[in-house]
C-alpha cells in the first residue's frame, strides 16, 4: 500500500501507467468489450466499474493537450436504440481532473478495435453499461 495511489488500482495498472510516454493511448474496455482478442496487453479489472476506475486513473494520468482529441468512445451501431448515459458520468469525471476544454472522439465500432490493437494496453473491466468503452490519450505531467 501506498500513500496518495488510490486502491482501486492494481500494481500491474500502475506499472502500465507509468510506462506510458506521451501520446500513447490507453483503452477502458466494458464487461462486453472484446479485450483479449483486441489488446497487446491486457489488465483484468473485472470487479471494478468504469465510473471509480477512470476517476482512479485520471489522479495519476494528465490527458494530452496537443492530440486532435484527448478521449474517444466506442460510437453506438447504426440502429441501436442504446444511449450511452455514462458518457456523460465519464465526461464530468475528465472535467474535474483536467483544466483545459477536453475534445472528445465517436469511433465506430469496428475501427475502435482496429485502433485498440494499437493502444499501448486495453483495461478490461466489470462495467455492465452499454457502450462503455472509453480511450484516453495521455499527456505530459508539467513541472512545478
Amino acid at each position: 500500500m501506498l500513500k496518495g495511489i488510490p486502491t482501486i488500482l492494481s500494481p500491474e495498472l500502475l506499472k502500465v501507467l507509468a510506462e506510458m510516454g506521451h501520446g500513447d493511448t490507453i483503452v477502458l474496455g466494458d464487461s462486453n468489450f472484446p479485450a483479449n482478442s483486441n489488446a497487446q496487453r491486457i489488465i483484468r479489472a473485472d470487479g471494478h466499474k468504469m465510473p471509480e476506475l477512470l476517476d482512479a486513473i485520471l489522479t495519476l494520468f494528465p490527458l494530452d493537450t496537443y492530440a486532435e482529441y484527448q478521449a474517444g468512445f466506442l460510437n453506438v451501431v447504426p440502429g441501436d436504440p442504446t444511449v450511452p448515459v455514462i458518457w456523460d458520468t465519464f465526461k464530468e469525471i475528465i472535467a474535474k481532473h483536467e483544466d483545459f476544454d477536453v475534445k472528445y472522439e465517436y469511433v465506430e465500432r469496428f475501427e475502435f478495435y482496429e485502433r485498440t490493437k494499437q493502444a499501448y494496453a486495453v483495461i478490461s473491466t466489470g462495467e455492465t453499461a452499454l457502450y462503455a468503452d472509453l480511450y484516453l490519450k495521455k499527456g505530459v505531467i508539467k513541472p512545478e
